[in-house]
């Protein structure tokens, strides 16, 4: 069964009550996280969150890939086994 998207606005509605902030502040804190995530992207900088995961891009021969290597702790979450790697 294909879930629904949640969509921005429902996502920072969700983002403020675990903060316990108002939305607009819960929308400044999260597009400041997905703004520092693209200059590191465009700076080609990994980044590793504690029990998210890492990204990084990797520049092949002819072509640019962006990767997410899933945590144990998401992995877990998934469902995953802890040998799985995601590409």
């Amino acid at each position: 069964m294909k879930k629904e998207t949640i969509k921005s606005k429902d996502f920072v509605k969700r983002y403020a009550q675990k903060m316990a902030c108002d939305e607009e502040t819960a929308k400044k804190f999260l597009d400041g996280f997905v703004n520092t995530v693209l200059e590191a992207m465009q700076n080609r900088e990994p980044i590793t969150l504690e029990n998210f995961g890492k990204f990084h891009i990797e520049d092949k021969k002819d072509s640019t890939v962006f990767k997410f290597i899933a945590s144990q702790k998401l992995k877990a979450i998934l469902g995953w086994s802890s040998t799985y790697r995601s590409s």
